[in-house]
């Protein structure tokens, strides 16, 4: 609920006449309005709020936020000007986290983000009511209308926060203000605008200068980028790993993947187990565990709600298509991702083909056409055939041939419904065989699998 007067403090906006008005919540989507919602009207890539300000009055709408000047001949709407209403937007969201002492867990990272944050939620859900951003809305508008729905009927807050370009993560944290700051990895992901690994470390480790007074890290001590950064910090920090360095207060040993399970020990102790084949997600996994920890919950708890978690859509699905197995990890793609695809990908048995499907993976600046020829090269020593889809990964088909390599099991085309042809037309999996399909999200992969 906002008063007037709690708009223009927050977004230090003026309105025309003062004005006592009461609302219950920000709307930005004129569509579905409610008379006692405020109308903010933000201008995107394809619409502009202002244009709806007569359709939310007719509607009963009694305050409107706006940036540009606009005539209302209803004298009953009070009209508050911004400079810009998408800042507005996480002005007002800022200004509503204030007023709760519910803790915010914030999540960033080059991967995993989505699948963390899922399972941070699905394990805080057994100690209270957990609000969380939906899917990957973890943008400048996003994550602020998420955050407008915390109400005291929480008890956690959990917050996916992306970023592709420098000071994304620092704006969206100054909004959320985490009390707990988790960074998954760091790897080579929007490249074309961080320009190389430290760039990266830089954005998403502005995140753990935002954070309070009292707040907690918590970082994973194998990543090598994030191990130096690691070194200048000494208090609240808890990290996570595989032991590599043995000084993670949460530690993987006795890891084993049976079948679609993986398994493994935390702190030589604590037994896990997760309905994936991918080993990496057990570094999601650490996440959720540590923050089950910092708020009182038992591991066996926490066991219990990772052993029943359901991984989003999108990431490493094990789907079944007109008898064809299917590993579905096309919600996006980089090197890193990639390659741990491949993995999974690798270890599984059997007497069938090992086949791939793989997009095109963007942004990635300068180094783009290195990246594909090495994932490429990878993909070759575990694939029985692939098939390219886009310019980039049919660059890199071309220099590996030039190079004198042997693609003759690599079909290259442009794009997902011609890869889906090639692959029923051509390449006919069997029973038997296992197709993985990955690629960033612009190249939408998952048409492969439409019928």
């Amino acid at each position: 609920m906002f008063k007037v007067s709690d708009l223009l403090k927050a977004t230090k906006g003026k309105a025309a006449a003062p004005n006592n008005a009461i609302v219950d919540s920000i709307s930005i989507d004129s569509r579905n309005i409610l008379p006692t919602q405020a109308f903010l009207a933000i201008k995107g890539d394809n619409f502009d709020g202002h244009d709806f300000i007569d359709e939310v009055v007719s509607k009963g709408v009694k305050v409107i936020i706006i940036h540009k000047s606009i005539k209302i001949k209803n004298k009953g709407v009070c009209c508050i000007k911004v400079k810009d209403t998408i800042k507005a937007l996480g002005d007002i969201a800022r200004f509503h986290r204030n007023r709760f002492g519910i803790p915010v867990i914030a999540v960033t990272g080059s991967n995993g983000k989505t699948t963390t944050k899922e399972m941070i939620a699905s394990v805080l859900q057994a100690g209270g009511k957990v609000l969380k951003n939906p899917g990957t809305k973890n943008n400048h508008i996003g994550l602020p209308q998420a955050l407008l729905e915390l109400d005291n009927t929480y008890d956690f807050a959990v917050f996916e926060l992306g970023t592709n370009h420098f000071g994304e993560i620092d704006y969206l944290a100054k909004i959320c203000k985490p009390d707990v700051a988790v960074i998954t990895n760091v790897a080579a992901s929007h490249l074309e605008y961080f320009k190389d690994l430290k760039g990266v470390l830089t954005e998403k480790y502005s995140l753990i200068e935002n954070m309070g007074r009292k707040g907690l890290a918590i970082l994973n001590s194998d990543d090598q980028i994030l191990s130096k950064k690691l070194s200048a910090r000494t208090s609240s920090l808890l990290k996570f790993g595989f032991g590599i360095k043995k000084e993670a207060e949460f530690q993987v040993s006795e890891i084993q993947t049976r079948g679609l399970i993986t398994e493994f020990t935390v702190n030589k102790k604590y037994k896990f187990a997760l309905n994936t084949p991918g080993q990496y997600n057990i570094y999601n996994a650490l996440c959720a565990i540590a923050c089950g920890r910092i708020f009182g919950l038992g591991y066996n708890e926490i066991a219990k709600r990772l052993s029943e978690f359901v991984f989003p859509k999108g990431r490493l699905n094990l789907l079944e298509i007109n008898r064809i197995r299917f590993i579905d990890d096309t919600y996006n793609s980089n090197p890193y991702s990639f390659m741990r695809a491949l993995e999974v990908l690798d270890s599984f048995g059997g007497e069938g083909r090992k086949i791939c499907v793989m997009g095109d993976m963007m942004e990635l600046g300068s180094g783009r056409h290195l990246f594909h020829t090495q994932a490429l090269t990878a993909a070759l020593e575990v694939c029985n055939v692939l098939i390219t889809v886009g310019n980039l990964t049919e660059a890199a088909v071309c220099d590996l041939k030039d190079s004198g390599v042997d693609t003759g099991k690599i079909f290259t085309c442009s794009t997902p419904q011609e890869a889906k042809k090639i692959l029923f037309g051509n390449i006919f999996p069997k029973e038997n065989d296992i197709v993985l399909v990955k690629g960033s999200r612009m190249m939408r992969m998952e048409e492969v699998f439409k019928v």
